[in-house]
């Protein structure tokens, strides 16, 4: 079932630097896909209610080198539902990132995960690590931080009857809409500058426009926990592809000893600082970002370029 028309005028498409779009469509649902560049394949995992927008401002510093493969997982901020009897449980979520991969048929994948994307990228490392050539690991959830204690009442709040229809009902009005992702229990904590409103908007388009969407959103809410990042993490030494942990110091959601314990427990790793940043470094610090990928895939080629 889907909600009544809203009106959603978005001046500027977010998702207009990714390049070209189209659905892959899997045995758990479509998955919006957006590819531009070639090269290299990049691989980015976006977090938890946002979608590929959240790379916009990266994808085209590094699109002249790489293929750049953005998409938007069934993580809270796609805009069409998965299946009714999709595995939406962070393993399940995982699995779907790595069909897709399949299904594109990547070779030597740099896996690029932020936020809960973060911990998606670990799971699939850990799991189906055949494809990949290279992880990079933002700050993201990790260890016993799934959730970060800032977010864990959406968890609670997820398994409220009726929460389905509550949120829905609340989501639909813009100023309720707005205001909360603005405020300390949505975004706020994640960036250092406000998300523009259309920006916002596109995240949320799929939880207030259709209702197998929000479905979505509370089913894999009510599967978090920490137990899926410690297992994870439990593998983290028989990894040995190359791994870059690009932190931010000032992060408030997810602390930077994470990181360096990140650092020590893959084998062969390294461990580079985002500064004047919050946890969506690709929104904060996008030129910092792309350099530490570039330096971090072809290092000789950013030496001689330096």
């Amino acid at each position: 079932m889907r909600f009544e028309h809203i009106p959603h005028a978005v001046s500027v498409d977010p998702t207009a630097a990714l390049g070209d779009a189209r659905t892959i469509h899997l045995r758990q649902g479509p998955v919006r896909i957006y590819e531009r560049g070639a090269g290299r394949p990049l691989v980015f995992v976006h977090g938890l209610f946002v979608n590929a927008a959240a790379w916009r401002k990266v994808v085209p510093l590094l699109a002249d080198s790489y293929r750049c493969i953005t998409a938007d997982w069934p993580f809270g901020g796609h805009h069409t539902p998965m299946t009714p009897d999709a595995d939406l449980t962070p393993t399940g979520i995982a699995d779907t990132i790595a069909d897709v991969i399949d299904q594109l048929d990547l070779h030597d994948a740099t896996l690029i995960g932020n936020d809960g994307g973060g911990m998606l990228s670990q799971l699939v490392i850990t799991r189906r690590p055949h494809r990949f050539g290279r992880l990079i690991l933002t700050p993201c959830d990790a260890y016993e931080n799934f959730p970060p204690p800032q977010f864990d009442y959406l968890c609670r709040i997820s398994r409220v009857p009726g929460i389905e229809h509550l949120a829905g009902r609340a989501l639909r009005i813009p100023a309720v809409r707005t205001r909360c992702a603005r405020s300390s229990i949505g975004f706020a904590a994640l960036t250092n500058s406000p998300i523009d409103t259309e920006v916002l908007d596109h995240y949320l388009h799929g939880v207030t426009h259709d209702t197998g969407v929000l479905r979505d959103s509370i089913e894999l809410l009510r599967a978090v926990d920490n137990r899926y990042t410690l297992d994870a993490a439990a593998r983290f030494p028989t990894i040995d592809l190359p791994v870059l942990i690009a932190w931010a110091p000032d992060d408030q959601v997810f602390p930077f000893r994470h990181a360096e314990q990140l650092a020590a427990d893959f084998p062969n790793s390294q461990l580079a600082e985002i500064p004047n940043s919050r946890t969506w470094v690709a929104e904060d610090q996008p030129e910092r970002l792309a350099h530490l990928i570039r330096e971090f895939i072809d290092p000789a080629r950013e030496m001689g370029q330096g």
